[in-house]
């Protein structure tokens, strides 16, 4: 991804000039006019309040400034930023498992394979359901085709944004009610809207019916899943019951 100006999302060659360490000129925008990025001069704190209000021009700097190919080893954040979305996803599951169903010590140990292999299925088959359907609609809906580093672009952009799954490691930390799972995929999903608005420039409107297609289709295959595992150890348990056991 190219650099870009964080009002209008205009391409510029450079955001800054630096004539010495520590004293930089940033570049106005010939589009626009206005400073290309701001942001190169603030905290990171200020960056993330105007990421968590969901201003464009904070993506726009995450996204096209920031996380720039050309400083940054991109295939590796790809990877790293995969995994930790799998992993956040996997103790989101987790948790809503653990609140519906009890968990101990006495629990046996095909029981507990049983529900780590019911997690990862969850994960592994929504999330796939879920990228699917969401490059799906984006070349449908959003009339978005390119080449791989294109897609590559917008899934970097879909894990990105999905930042707010961090603020389920609070859980870890006091007992917060389940509810607060889904208010946490509300703001994933806003986030998600944002996000793809600002690479592909096409509407909000078109944007936010994207990710809530992705995220609806991502629910009902991970509601499936679970339906279908929990039948299958229902079942395993009533054919175990049945078996007579002879004792000499």
């Amino acid at each position: 991804m190219e650099l870009r100006c964080i009002h209008c999302g205009f391409p510029i060659k450079t955001l800054f000039l630096q004539y010495s360490p520590g004293n930089i000129r940033l570049m106005k925008c010939e589009n626009c006019k206005a400073v290309a990025d701001e942001y190169i001069e603030c905290e990171s704190m200020i960056v993330l309040i105007d990421l968590i209000l969901h201003k464009p021009k904070a993506y726009r700097h995450l996204l096209f400034n920031f996380l720039n190919p050309q400083t940054l080893n991109f295939q590796g954040l790809l990877w790293k930023s995969a995994l930790g979305f799998l992993l956040l996803d996997a103790y989101r599951i987790l948790v809503l498992t653990r609140s519906e169903e009890e968990w101990g010590l006495s629990m046996s140990f095909s029981s507990l394979f049983w529900r780590f292999s019911k997690i990862l299925m969850d994960v592994l088959f929504g999330n796939l359901a879920f990228l699917s359907i969401f490059l799906l609609a984006t070349r449908n809906l959003l009339n978005t085709v390119g080449g791989a580093s294109r897609y590559k672009n917008l899934l970097l952009a879909i894990l990105i944004s999905s930042y707010f799954k961090i603020f389920l490691i609070a859980m870890m930390v006091w007992e917060l009610p389940s509810s607060v799972i889904f208010i946490i995929d509300v703001f994933v999903l806003s986030s998600n809207t944002v996000a793809l608005k600002v690479v592909t420039g096409s509407g909000m409107s078109r944007c936010a019916e994207t990710c809530f297609v992705a995220h609806a289709v991502k629910l009902f295959v991970s509601q499936l899943t679970i339906f279908h595992s929990s039948r299958f150890l229902q079942d395993s348990k009533i054919l175990t019951c049945e078996i007579p056991i002879y004792s000499m």
